[in-house]
């Protein structure tokens, strides 16, 4: 993970583990540098990939049958791009309606939806590699730029149809414990506790976009004001600051 090649490390297949299990690296390693931390915490939740190390860290899942998930997801998700070659954008400097209106320019007769809304003025979009290629011509001229992401395909969209099925068999052999504290859902930006909604929301992830700005505005919301960032990189951190700047967030990673 730490040498490469990135080509191989970039494959969905690959880094979705990868991922999950240097993020439960760097947990274990707050458990030792600040166990008081991880005692007090009262929520949890992550980006996309991230949801399932939350669910691990709150114990609705073990980290068996959570790398056993991650594993299938990323092996499905990476068939369904290898299917159909498509990509994923940030688009920076648009608001929402914005988006929405490059994405309705540049889609034609192809498939292109907004992915993650991650913060204001950074929202993902995903679809065919023509309707990408067509959005990243036509963000300068409405104001905006594009900055194409190192992925394998087309996340969050129903391009990624086929990989929900296999999510839907993989967490049918799995088992969902209620987790000891609420983890919140990239699908609806809300808390969740039962394990069959937990399930249902995980196989609905792959295909709907990732509500991660208003899952942060709603635990802002809900009075937490401190939060950490755990795994590799400071992505989020920098995230929950154009949402909340003055907010206190440190970042562990492994």
């Amino acid at each position: 993970m730490f040498n490469g090649p990135a080509e191989k490390l970039n494959s969905t297949v690959i880094s979705q583990p990868a991922i999950f299990v240097t993020s439960l690296a760097a947990l274990e390693a707050l458990k030792i540098s600040n166990h008081d931390a991880v005692m007090q915490c009262h929520a949890a939740a992550g980006l996309s990939l991230g949801e399932y190390t939350a669910l691990v860290f709150s114990g609705a899942l073990s980290f068996r049958d959570g790398l056993r998930v991650v594993k299938r997801r990323g092996e499905a998700m990476q068939a369904a791009a290898d299917a159909t070659p498509s990509a994923m954008l940030s688009v920076l400097g648009l608001e929402q309606a914005k988006v929405e209106e490059l994405c309705a320019a540049a889609r034609g007769n192809e498939t292109l939806e907004i992915a993650n809304m991650l913060c204001p003025g950074n929202i993902v979009i995903s679809g065919t590699k023509p309707a990408c290629e067509a959005a990243e011509r036509l963000a300068e001229p409405m104001g905006g730029r594009t900055m194409r992401l190192a992925v394998a395909g087309a996340f969050h969209t129903p391009l990624m149809k086929p990989a929900d099925e296999a999510l839907t068999s993989v967490l049918s052999e799995v088992t969902v414990q209620t987790p000891r504290v609420p983890v919140w859902s990239n699908v609806d930006a809300q808390p969740h506790a039962d394990p069959a909604e937990i399930k249902q929301l995980l196989i609905r992830q792959v295909l709907q976009p990732v509500l991660w700005e208003q899952s942060m505005r709603n635990l802002l919301a809900a009075g937490f004001d401190k939060f950490y960032e755990i795994g590799p990189g400071r992505v989020l951190a920098g995230l929950l600051k154009r949402v909340q700047r003055k907010i206190e967030c440190t970042n562990i990673s492994a």
